[in-house]
């Protein structure tokens, strides 16, 4: 084999990014894995998840069902396409090179990255527009600026203004590299589970127990209309993780084992998604 056969980083195949993680840069452990799950599940999107359920018509125990099934499917390409990250160190965009080609791998990773940015969009508005609830409570004036768009978009001032803010602080910590993304997955890892008892904690006490939660029954007057919510209900919860079961070597590619991974994931994913969708469930 000559030199120039082994001279990779000359070719438009292969840049930083994209090149295989070396032994040393395989740091994310189960817990690491675990954390990411429990960070991602614990989100506002979640829980407006299983609040559809029950707006649907579904009972507590049916909604909480449905989203526990659908994250064990998912669960199952989630580990697969994550092997091949685990085993060679490399990301989704190389690992579509198998399926698509060189060339043709260009096209499912441009398409992941459309769908990422909608996600990360749509993300990020949740989160600023959290932010905006909090700040205009100690700044009340951030609820009366003027309007700098026009009224056909019907976005405010002040929501904008913590959605960009919002966005800055995400960037910020996606310049500073996947180190810091996993730190930052641990500290979530704590500070989310213990956000989430106490909002629980709060609708336990205004609703005097779960006793009028647990009693509310289904809406659906016969089987057949429950089956007929449930399976499109069940294909949306499968499609809440969809896109990162495809793109999962992206992280998976950091991990010390392929153990790490797969355990990681099976602790992480259904466990979080479920429990935090019983929050939403009895919050509702």
């Amino acid at each position: 084999m000559t030199d120039t056969n082994l001279n990779t980083t000359n070719s438009s195949l292969y840049n930083k990014d994209l090149a295989p993680i070396t032994e040393g840069r395989r740091t994310w452990t189960t817990w690491n894995y675990a954390a990411l799950w429990i960070s991602m599940s614990l989100c506002i999107p979640t829980y407006m998840l299983s609040s559809s359920l029950i707006e649907g018509g579904m009972n507590w125990w049916q909604a909480i069902l449905t989203i526990f099934l659908g994250n064990t499917i998912v669960l199952i390409p989630m580990i697969l396409n994550g092997h091949a990250g685990a085993k060679y160190g490399i990301s989704f965009p190389v690992f579509a090179r198998a399926s698509f080609g060189t060339k043709g791998a260009n096209i499912p990773a441009l398409l992941r990255a459309i769908v990422a940015c909608g996600w990360f969009g749509i993300q990020t508005w949740i989160g600023g527009f959290a932010l905006f609830q909090m700040m205009r409570l100690w700044i009340p004036a951030l609820d009366t600026l003027a309007p700098v768009f026009p009224d056909s978009w019907g976005l405010q001032t002040g929501p904008a203004i913590c959605f960009i803010m919002f966005w800055f602080l995400n960037m910020y910590v996606v310049y500073l590299g996947v180190d810091s993304i996993r730190k930052l997955l641990v500290f979530k890892a704590f500070f989310l589970p213990a956000a989430a008892l106490a909002l629980l904690f709060w609708a336990l006490n205004a609703s005097h127990g779960l006793g009028p939660i647990l009693d509310t029954p289904s809406k659906f007057a016969t089987t057949t209309d429950f089956f007929h919510f449930f399976f499109p209900a069940l294909t949306g919860m499968v499609g809440f993780w969809a896109t990162l079961s495809l793109n999962i070597p992206d992280f998976t590619r950091y991990a010390t084992s392929q153990k790490a991974q797969i355990n990681g994931q099976i602790y992480g994913l259904p466990t979080s998604m479920t429990l935090f969708a019983f929050v939403g469930v009895v919050v509702t």
